[in-house]
């Protein structure tokens, strides 16, 4: 079963995705902040992080930029899960190092592919890297 963080202020939409990636066997915590979002990061073992731009403590490219920065978390999958939707925004994490950007409003089912595939291409990468 794979582990899932979704750091996010809001409740209700935390809540959301929870209850739509449980249903489909994923194990979920979540957290509301972007210091608490790295510290579990650090200090447990993930499969992907979901991860909002406009959060208090840390904003999501803060988190994004030091997960990728610390050689024991750089491969961590991150899904972006953002209101922030301008080009400079999605490129902005892309290059940064987010495996995927999702934009608010959202569908369920398109948040599912999308950490199914960002969990499907960082097994890859690790076979990859162990060969």
């Amino acid at each position: 079963m794979s582990r899932i963080l979704v750091a996010d202020d809001d409740e209700i939409l935390c809540g959301v995705v929870a209850f739509k990636l449980e249903a489909q066997g994923y194990e979920v915590t979540c957290v509301d902040n972007g210091a608490a979002a790295l510290e579990r990061v650090r200090s447990e073992s993930f499969d992907v992080l979901i991860l909002d731009s406009m959060m208090p403590a840390l904003n999501g490219m803060e988190v994004l930029r030091a997960i990728k920065a610390d050689p024991e978390t750089a491969s961590l999958p991150v899904v972006m899960l953002t209101a922030r939707h301008s080009q400079e925004d999605v490129v902005g994490a892309l290059r940064a190092g987010a495996a995927e950007y999702v934009t608010k409003p959202f569908i369920p089912e398109e948040l599912i592919v999308r950490v199914s595939t960002a969990l499907a291409r960082a097994s890859l990468d690790a076979a990859r890297v162990q060969s």
